[in-house]
């Protein structure tokens, strides 16, 4: 359900904000709003603007806690925040040399991996490359080329005399090394190399002896480093240690301040008069936290409270916050992809949790498989918190029901008696079946629609709508005459049931200029009449070819419900069941594909149901998320 919410004025003096905001609105979860649109163009309010003055010593005070142990240690001590930077700001000015240190040492280690990821390939080169540098007369070039185009090019080296490649190294699909050549031939070689794809390395020349000299320089200097930047936090732990509650109270208090500083962004104050300036904060709260919000400043002088009625609000609109039962909270992620109620609309958990699970117990239907659903499911939520286990673990109870009512039991049908059907013994009845469990859920979806509009006080969708009285007539009408006649039961008479179904059709069809009539709205027919009549009648056409196309969608969940008795079927014939001496680990390996491949695909039909057939006649999903400003972060 959607929690009833109460829009609070909350209004003091300017200096005791960040007091009532400690002492009182902490403890409460509120959703605020900007106070200045909230108020409008009113002249004597400005917005609370005033500069953080403690957000650098805030940033400060977060990279000194990567150093500490969480505080464990009970309730840290309050501080103004004047002395909580003063202890901030020397901690940190203690410990910047050791951090400009660490940083340097970083940095150079960084620079030292790019420098032996360089010269990697070439440490079989025993020569050194200042040598190399001092040739007058021959230049070299270092890189790749991809193996296959060395192995052509090593016949083209053999035929010419200005160049010769020396291999350093191999993988399976490049050869690195270095190839020599006359100053005069350079440029002519330079182009037979990129011919055959040879990419040119750069490497830095300023190192000394070989490379693998002086990799192996490289790589002693990243571990000196490296053991130099352990011994640098090992010493600047030890020194914050030692002030290790008053860094975390400075850092608390801080921390609290920056947060009521973003509160003073969303606040307006009263121009400046004789007895001072006052804030004013607009937020929305749940009834139950109003109440013992006001029961709490009652005796606060500082500190009013007002409460506005939604009904009179026009300023902004409540925020949806859901509250459902621990059973139901995992089903809450389903309404929240389509869309948050908004707060006059119905909360639509409790119906997907139910339509949910029903629909995929029917259609994944096996005693064993549904047990596994729900440990497995019911673990991973418990231990991981996934909602989507949580939504597996109760359909796992319904595939378990209707695992006994279909008498299957890990894709065994012998085992268990069947206490209702076994969906292979009559195929034609379980997919009617299945169509008129849609059409069934269909009417239900039409009621809570038009429970939805009376909620909206939207008269014309509660009366003209597809999905309002009039589709609820027509389709109830059409429903109950294909039932009556499939059951052999004798029809009404063509009159009444013309009247039942065609006047509602007609009040579809002029959904529009009714709902204008009975809302007292002008004009009531829209310009261009017989362009709107034309799309009316089209429309009204799709009205009705939907009502049976949504209908007949439903007769997947008989199909699934046949799917699984048939993949399961062979996957037993696969193990040779019929032979008596079945091959059990073909069986269970079929019974672990099947549960996993059938659940998925079971669990995205059931919920392309659930938003396309159900969801889309009753429901909106236009709610603003309910945020609150001190557990956003979390």
């Amino acid at each position: 359900m959607v929690e009833k919410m109460k829009l609070l004025h909350i209004t003091g003096p300017k200096y005791d904000i960040d007091r009532v905001m400690k002492v009182y609105l902490d403890k409460y979860d509120i959703h605020f709003e900007n106070a200045m649109t909230s108020l409008g163009n009113i002249s004597n309010v400005r917005p609370f603007i005033e500069t953080n003055m403690y957000k650098e010593a805030y940033q400060n005070g977060k990279e000194l806690l990567k150093y500490l142990e969480p505080w464990e240690g009970g309730r840290l001590e309050d501080m103004e925040p004047e002395a909580a930077q003063e202890i901030i700001k020397g901690a940190f000015e203690h410990t910047g040399k050791i951090l400009e240190r660490q940083q340097e040492l970083e940095k150079r280690n960084t620079d030292l991996e790019d420098f032996m990821k360089a010269i990697a390939s070439f440490r079989n080169l025993d020569f050194e490359f200042k040598k190399l540098l001092e040739f007058r007369f021959i230049k070299f070039r270092l890189g790749r080329i991809p193996i296959d185009y060395y192995h052509k090019l090593d016949h083209y080296i053999q035929e010419t005399a200005y160049t010769l490649f020396i291999e350093c190294s191999s993988d399976e699909n490049y050869v690195w090394g270095i190839y020599f050549v006359p100053y005069v031939y350079a440029v002519e070689i330079d182009a037979l190399y990129l011919s055959f794809h040879f990419e040119q390395i750069y490497v830095p020349d300023s190192f000394e002896g070989t490379p693998r000299e002086a990799y192996e320089r490289a790589q002693q200097e990243i571990l000196q480093n490296e053991e130099e930047n352990r011994e640098l936090s090992e010493k600047l732990c030890s020194m914050l240690t030692e002030n290790r509650r008053d860094i975390w109270s400075a850092y608390q208090s801080l921390d609290d301040y920056c947060k009521n500083f973003d509160i003073r962004k969303l606040a307006a104050c009263t121009r400046p008069k004789n007895k001072g300036e006052y804030y004013i904060l607009y937020g929305w709260m749940s009834k139950a936290d109003t109440k013992a919000l006001k029961q709490e400043i009652a005796e606060d002088e500082n500190v009013h409270c007002i409460e506005e009625d939604i009904d009179e609000s026009v300023s902004t609109g409540p925020p949806t916050k859901l509250r459902n039962p621990k059973i139901l909270k995992p089903f809450e992620m389903f309404v929240e992809m389509y869309g948050l109620p908004a707060y006059n609309e119905m909360d639509p958990t409790l119906f997907v949790a139910i339509t949910y699970t029903l629909m995929f117990g029917i259609m994944f239907g096996d005693v064993g498989q549904g047990l596994v659903l729900v440990v497995g499911g019911f673990l991973l939520y418990r231990l991981k918190g996934m909602r989507l286990a949580g939504i597996i673990s109760v359909a796992g109870i319904w595939s378990t029901v209707f695992g006994f009512l279909y008498g299957s039991f890990f894709g065994f049908e012998d085992v268990l008696p069947a206490l209702w059907m076994r969906p292979m013994d009559n195929i034609m009845g379980t997919l009617m079946m299945a169509i008129a469990f849609g059409g069934v859920l269909i009417l239900i979806a039409m009621v809570l629609n038009i429970i939805n509009c009376v909620r909206a006080k939207d008269l014309g969708s509660l009366l003209f709508s597809q999905s309002g009285i009039a589709g609820l007539i027509c389709y109830g009408t059409a429903a109950v005459c294909i039932a009556l006649y499939a059951t052999g039961h004798a029809l009404p008479a063509t009159i009444i049931i013309g009247l039942a179904v065609g006047i509602p059709l007609v009040a579809i069809l002029l959904k529009e200029p009714l709902s204008r009539l009975v809302e007292r709205q002008s004009p009531v027919l829209p310009k261009g009449k017989v362009m709107y009549f034309v799309e009316a009648l089209v429309e009204c056409f799709d009205v009705v070819l939907s009502y049976a196309t949504n209908t007949i969608s439903f007769v997947r969940v008989g199909a699934f419900a046949l799917s699984h008795a048939g993949m399961m079927g062979v996957v037993l014939t696969l193990a040779g069941i019929e032979q008596g001496s079945p091959n059990w680990i073909v069986v269970v390996l079929g019974n672990i594909v099947v549960t996993a491949l059938e659940g998925l695909v079971v669990g995205i039909q059931v919920l392309r149901l659930e938003y396309y057939e159900m969801f889309s006649r009753f429901y909106k999903g236009s709610g603003k998320p309910f945020v609150s400003f001190h557990k956003k972060d979390k």
